[in-house]
């Protein structure tokens, strides 16, 4: 069967994309499509709280984007090649906005040194909101903007022209929803309802319910397993019991 991915691929550098892999192990053929492209901003800013590490009691990422934004700042403004900055990651496991805020409560005090949250112009409100309301200091900086990949309806049109209608498109962010959805339901038109929409985390599949799309599974954490497994059982044929 074949699966639709949008999402960027792996760094070639760092070996095969694990999705890919993971997927294949259930003999499942997936294509990765970039959905998204993104611009980095306000990198002197950034520099200068990074140089006043005194004033924050640690860094909150929900983001890849985010920690590249720091790499590229410490590269431009140091003058170094910087492939790992150093930090030693907590509440990695947490899979969502939620989750990573409930962590972060039962860690931090109330009124402490300010969290600085590098972060994306469309961020959801969920993180600030909550420590917000525990009285965390959380300072959000915004260090990247979201925008459509500029080769993304193409690559959509060459993919259902060459490949045909996939049995399931995964989704692995609402931006992805928002810019890739109307360009698939036009494209795949009254066939649509033979597709298994997957989501890589509960807000992407919010964003696909909202958007009027039947969610068949969700990653119970996002990683490359745990999607694998759960498009593994819902793209198992319906088995259909005869009253004899």
């Amino acid at each position: 069967m074949k699966v639709l991915l949008l999402k960027d691929p792996k760094d070639k550098d760092s070996g095969p994309d694990p999705y890919i892999e993971e997927l294949g192990s259930y003999s499942l053929e997936a294509t990765l499509i970039p959905v998204l492209s993104f611009d980095f901003t306000s990198l002197d800013s950034l520099f200068e709280k990074l140089s006043h590490p005194e004033c924050y009691g640690g860094l909150v990422f929900t983001s890849p984007r985010a920690l590249e934004a720091i790499k590229i700042c410490l590269k431009e403004k140091s003058k170094k090649e910087v492939e790992e900055i150093g930090l030693v990651p907590q509440g990695e496991k947490a899979g969502n906005a939620e989750k990573l805020a409930e962590y972060i409560c039962s860690r931090e005090k109330p009124n402490s040194s300010a969290l600085l949250f590098p972060c994306g112009a469309l961020k959801r409100e969920v993180l600030p909101t909550v420590l917000r309301e525990k009285g965390i200091p959380l300072e959000s900086l915004t260090v990247y903007q979201t925008a459509q990949h500029p080769d993304l309806q193409e690559s959509l049109s060459s993919y259902f022209s060459q490949q045909g209608i996939p049995a399931s498109i995964v989704f692995f962010s609402p931006s992805g929803v928002k810019f890739c959805l109307q360009h698939i339901q036009k494209l795949s038109g009254d066939l649509i309802n033979q597709i298994k929409f997957a989501a890589i985390g509960p807000s992407t599949g919010e964003a696909l319910r909202g958007a009027g799309i039947a969610v068949s599974c969700t990653a119970g954490s996002p990683t490359a397993q745990d999607l694998a497994a759960a498009m593994h059982t819902a793209l198992q044929p319906r088995r259909c019991s005869v009253p004899r």
